[in-house]
């Protein structure tokens, strides 16, 4: 059925609400993004520490691997690991997750080599702080901004790709109500039933464009250079 005042986003091919399941399929997304963004960070994070506290070999080590999964774009990277392990929603969350973190390490990596280098870390150092001191009181705290600027701009991403694996088969399977699914399904009724397809992908378009512009304002917020010629302006 059409959209409707019964039925403001129509119903599917058996007759299911769309506006209930596209409710679902977008806290779904936002979940799957939310662990995902989680997962890479504290991984990033931690990694990021040690290449960039512990310098030489491990440094060497740990970004020569941050290079190798950077040079695969994502959604290939994410294709292709949700391909071995079989579609799922766990499977998707790991695939994407294994591309994010190594843009989590580089980010802290060098957040850590300015700090450790910095004065105060230096009289830290002086005073007989030991490393783990410095780490969760000096470095991690300093990485916290950028860190939660870059997860606001990547939840939009995570979202899109999430929806595309789904798309192609490799994400939510049915009958589970997920963004990308529910436009993959609403092809075979298009042009006819355009609201199966059309209403989902607009989420999808809503959902990212509203992270993105959250990101950039926080960007805009978070870094003095912005907001001083913001204010000039």
């Amino acid at each position: 059925l059409p959209p409707s005042l019964e039925h403001p986003f129509g119903t599917d091919f058996v007759g299911r609400d769309m506006l209930s399941r596209v409710l679902h399929a977008t806290s779904l997304s936002l979940r799957i993004s939310m662990t995902v963004v989680f997962l890479s960070s504290l991984f990033g994070v931690m990694f990021g520490v040690i290449a960039g506290y512990s310098g030489g070999r491990v440094d060497e080590l740990i970004m020569r691997v941050t290079d190798v999964f950077l040079a695969v774009p994502a959604l290939l990277l994410a294709i292709a690991i949700g391909a071995v392990l079989g579609p799922s929603i766990e499977n998707t969350i790991l695939a994407i997750a294994i591309h994010w973190i190594p843009v989590y390490t580089r980010l802290v990596r060098s957040v850590t080599l300015v700090v450790r280098e910095s004065e105060y870390v230096k009289a830290a150092r002086a005073m007989g702080a030991k490393r783990i001191f410095i780490i969760t009181n000096h470095v991690i705290p300093n990485s916290l901004t950028p860190i939660l600027t870059i997860a606001t701009l990547d939840i939009g991403a995570v979202i899109l790709i999430a929806a595309t694996l789904s798309f192609i088969g490799l994400g939510a399977q049915p009958p589970t109500p997920e963004l990308g699914l529910m436009v993959a399904e609403g092809r075979e009724g298009f042009p006819f039933s355009w609201w199966m397809s059309v209403i989902p992908g607009l989420m999808v378009f809503v959902i990212t464009l509203g992270y993105n512009l959250l990101g950039d304002a926080l960007r805009d917020i978070f870094d003095p250079k912005t907001r001083r010629r913001i204010e000039v302006n």
